[in-house]
């Protein structure tokens, strides 16, 4: 499926590893989070990076001790309404996740902002004119009432600020 980075068509270098496939070291395979945990021990023996795929139900906790090892996570979204994926890329973010943290599966445009405020950084996706969606998306808002995992600044801080230096003056 066609991944893209900030609204531009990019190669994927990674590739999905089926359930029945068992992981070997070195390959840049994405597994499950169950393929993770089942070989994990094997896997953290060699200098190599590695790709998960979480499912709504998967806890992200329990990937918190190797974020480090792990270059890739891709988030599924089963259906546009379900926004798991949301949260598990902001907490992903928090727990200091540096890696490339992919969005995959049933997501519509309006989504596409909030892809970019909790930090995603690629959209997995076959759909047509994404990447004037994705620019459209982005450009829709200029502020936003809540932080996220972008370096916006959230309103009531901005107004905040703006009131402390005009006290000061």
């Amino acid at each position: 499926m066609p991944l893209h980075k900030n609204g531009v068509q990019i190669e994927d270098s990674w590739t999905y590893l089926g359930e029945e496939e068992s992981p070997t070291l070195g390959d840049r395979t994405i597994l499950s989070l169950d393929q993770w945990k089942q070989n994990r021990e094997q896997l953290l023996e060699g200098n190599h990076s590695y790709g998960i795929v979480l499912a709504p139900l998967d806890e992200v906790e329990e990937l918190r001790d190797d974020l480090d090892r792990i270059a890739v996570i891709a988030v599924t979204f089963p259906t546009f309404a379900n926004g798991t994926g949301f949260s598990q890329a902001q907490l992903l973010r928090r727990m200091g996740f540096k890696g490339e943290l992919r969005a995959r599966g049933h997501i519509i445009q309006d989504q596409y902002m909030y892809l970019d405020r909790c930090g995603f950084d690629t959209l997995e996706t076959d759909k047509e004119n994404v990447v004037e969606a994705w620019k459209e998306a982005l450009s829709e808002m200029t502020v936003f009432g809540q932080p996220s995992g972008d370096d916006r600044q959230p309103a009531y801080l901005a107004r905040h600020a703006k009131g402390n230096k005009a006290a000061a003056e």
